[in-house]
């Protein structure tokens, strides 16, 4: 809350504490929205590296939890403030990994590939209500992620970024901020940004 807090008064907004694995945190967070105009259901997570046959429950738990069961929940809490808004505007962040697969990450990649499930469900379910839905996918961006995959080691999380030059915070908040600003006619169905270093997954070109 205190790094919320921060933004916020940068910004002149108001930060409302929010849990997405907690049900009852989504009820009080919507409760204390009169209006909403924009949902970017940014929260998510990879927990690990583990291959299928040794991941632990308690890290598909997590990333299941987060990636997708938070997602529907604060969605399915706002949808009557969205659709009673002009031009409500739903933003799913999902990754490549929605699309792609690599060894060690078969519990986020199957929690990504339902969230592009889910957006691509809503866009037909709101169909004639006015409500846009956005997917964005973007490849490697160098936050926060990859130390929580790496449970907090940092020489570990630089590794993933390491002979290349990673997407930024901003360079995605400016994909969000592109579609969400488009005239009220416009659905960006789907944006893919990834690093020019970077084509797949697995495909990096890193310099020594």
């Amino acid at each position: 809350m205190d790094r919320l807090t921060e933004v916020a008064a940068e910004t002149g907004g108001v930060a409302y504490e929010l849990d997405v694995t907690e049900p009852e945190s989504v009820a009080t967070f919507t409760a204390a929205l009169e209006r909403v105009d924009v949902l970017v259901n940014n929260a998510g997570l990879a927990s690990g590296v583990e291959p299928l046959a040794e991941i632990p429950d308690e890290r598909l738990l997590v990333m299941w939890e987060t990636n997708v069961l938070g997602l529907l929940r604060v969605t399915r809490a706002l949808l009557p403030q969205l659709r009673s808004s002009s031009g409500g505007h739903i933003v799913n962040v999902g990754s490549i990994a929605g699309f792609e697969t690599y060894k060690g990450g078969g519990g986020y990649t199957s929690s990504k590939h339902a969230v592009r499930a889910i957006t691509r469900t809503l866009r037909l379910e709101l169909l004639g209500s006015g409500v846009r839905v956005t997917e964005i996918a973007p490849g490697l961006v160098e936050t926060e992620f990859s130390i929580v995959r790496h449970d907090g080691d940092r020489d570990a999380a630089r590794k993933t970024y390491a002979g290349m030059t990673p997407l930024t915070a901003d360079d995605v908040a400016d994909c969000i901020a592109w579609a969400v600003t488009r005239p009220p006619h416009v659905n960006v169905d789907e944006i893919v940004v990834r690093p020019v270093d970077q084509a797949t997954v697995d495909h990096i070109h890193r310099r020594s």
